[in-house]
């Protein structure tokens, strides 16, 4: 189910976390996050200040799952990202963005956070919007990417201790710059698992 199909200015059973001034609905359903200044899930490996300011919209889901959405950042600054996070507490947590890199890219990025923060690029990718996944079996999680939802390549793959329930949603951030906006479709989260992680099927 497209848990942003019908959405209006009720948003439940969605909620937010560091609420955003400005979101829409899109027309023929889903969602645009206005991501503030300056606003990140990090916690940085060198001893710098962690931030936990992104603009997050979550569902608890507990037990395994495969979630899924569709994202399109508007790339102003490095950072800026729309991501699909599994989020525990505030040192427990990954996600999966597309994301404009320090290095001049858009891509894949993965972060895995169990105390502080495993940052990780992933592929290139030349496009305008981009399918992300993430799938739970127990403390196992696979984070995958996609350009069309239904061929899927993986990002990562790990392990993280993680109680039964957990937060799972969407990200909008922009870490050093003024603010950006995504807009995320097609959002789901499956109760089930799947035959392969690494694949993501």
């Amino acid at each position: 189910m497209d848990l942003l199909k019908n959405i209006s200015q009720d948003l439940s059973p969605l909620t937010w976390t560091n609420a955003p001034a400005r979101w829409e609905s899109l027309p023929g359903g889903g969602l645009r996050i206005h991501a503030p200044a300056k606003t990140d899930f990090f916690q940085n490996p060198n001893g710098d200040p962690g931030s936990d300011s992104a603009a997050y919209l979550w569902l608890p889901i507990e037990g395994d799952f495969v979630a899924r959405v569709r994202v399109q950042p508007t790339f102003t600054s490095t950072y800026d990202a729309g991501a699909l996070l599994v989020r525990h507490d505030q040192t427990h947590w990954a996600k999966i963005c597309f994301e404009a890199t320090d290095f001049g890219t858009h891509a894949a990025v993965s972060v895995v956070t169990n105390g502080v923060s495993d940052d990780a690029n992933g592929a290139n990718l030349d496009v305008e919007s981009l399918w992300l996944q993430v799938v739970r079996q127990g403390n196992l999680f696979g984070q995958h990417y996609s350009l069309n939802g239904q061929s899927w390549r993986m990002v990562r793959y790990f392990a993280l201790p993680m109680p039964p329930q957990v937060n799972v949603g969407l990200v909008a951030q922009s870490p050093i710059g003024p603010g950006t906006s995504v807009d995320f479709n097609s959002f789901s989260i499956e109760p089930r698992r799947v035959a392969n992680m690494r694949a993501g099927i």
